[in-house]
């Protein structure tokens, strides 16, 4: 969905006069970049502007684009210490614009693709992580019942359960999956660290999922919620690290570059931030949280090229992202032989 129709645009029109959220304004409704799963627009009524974020069109695979999900999460976190957009509106009408759809508030700030950060200083750059690792902390310590999300997922097996969900929608593609791939699906099931926790994660948290303030190194919104669920926080949390394994030639990541120059932490001390504001450890079985990541974004990359392939992609470089995930699969493959190398060992 590049763009609405006529038709689409004057119901949308009625429905934010309705929620009196246009005063009657015509509206401009341009698509914003990003957004590989679900088409987002910026809807401007007058001086006013929000976001519209829609589910795209055709078949869809069960249980994605869960829109639903997100003006759930968000609503939840409204007030807490992790900041996101303000939720006006959701609706599942479908006549309206042909799918469900909400509305949110369109921040204006910051947002980052290169997580070299080429534009900013040093400084800068080390300040912009700590925030970012900050909001993943306090996301990770926000108590699911407190906010009324302790229904929002399955506490528990979450490992186990995202393989196999992972893995399932491999195997149901009708794209060739990789040896990497294939030998990850087998290996993960018997490798999963024992204990278990269970706290909100985002599912997607990384830098170009931020908004930052205009002037400041201060995460002002955090988006793309579609993935959030109850699931482990390390889980999480080392999904964001994969960009310090992830060569930036491939895709969004900051392995290979003189890191101290930059003035970006390097991975372990990434890691040290947070473990001292969480109290949670991850380093036991760090490299089995990366193969199982990296095996986890070449799945949803897969996802994404099949997508293209069935003629459903929602942006002009799915099928170049798509391609990515056989490469992702192999570095994943690289860090569960260097798990097993050291749990032998130990």
């Amino acid at each position: 969905m590049s763009a609405l129709s006529a038709a689409s645009r004057e119901r949308l029109a009625a429905y934010l006069q309705a929620q009196g959220l246009s005063a009657g304004q015509p509206l401009s409704i341009t698509p914003l970049t990003g957004g590989q799963s679900n088409p987002t627009f910026k809807v401007t009524a007058g001086p006013r502007s929000y976001v519209l974020r829609t589910k795209p069109p055709g078949l869809l695979v069960a249980s994605a684009h869960a829109i639903d999900r997100e003006h759930r999460v968000m609503s939840a976190l409204q007030g807490s210490q992790v900041p996101v957009p303000r939720m006006y509106a959701y609706c599942e009408d479908e006549t309206l614009i042909g799918t469900p759809f909400y509305l949110m508030e369109f921040l204006d700030g910051r947002v980052w693709m290169d997580q070299s950060l080429p534009s900013l200083v040093p400084s800068e750059r080390r300040a912009i992580y700590r925030d970012m690792n900050r909001v993943i902390a306090a996301l990770h310590r926000v108590d699911p019942g407190a906010v009324g999300l302790d229904s929002y997922g399955k506490p528990g097996n979450y490992f186990a359960r995202q393989i196999q969900r992972w893995t399932r929608q491999c195997r149901a593609s009708t794209l060739p999956v990789n040896d990497a791939m294939q030998r990850l699906m087998d290996w993960l099931p018997e490798h999963i660290p024992p204990g278990d926790e269970t706290a909100l994660v985002h599912g997607d948290f990384r830098l170009d999922n931020l908004v930052f303030h205009p002037g400041e190194p201060r995460v002002i919104g955090v988006l793309d919620w579609e993935l959030s669920t109850l699931g482990h926080p390390l889980a999480d949390f080392s999904y964001q690290c994969m960009a310090w394994r992830i060569p930036s030639t491939l895709w969004r990541g900051i392995a290979g570059l003189d890191l101290a120059a930059l003035g970006i932490p390097q991975e372990a001390e990434y890691v040290d931030w947070y473990a001292q504001a969480t109290g949670s450890d991850p380093r036991a079985h760090w490299e089995f949280y990366m193969a199982y990541n990296l095996f986890r974004l070449a799945a949803i990359l897969h996802g994404i090229a099949q997508r293209a392939a069935d003629g459903n992609a929602t942006s002009d470089d799915a099928v170049e992202n798509g391609q990515k995930a056989g490469p992702l699969a192999e570095i994943g493959w690289q860090c569960a032989q260097r798990y097993a190398a050291a749990r032998a060992m130990a």
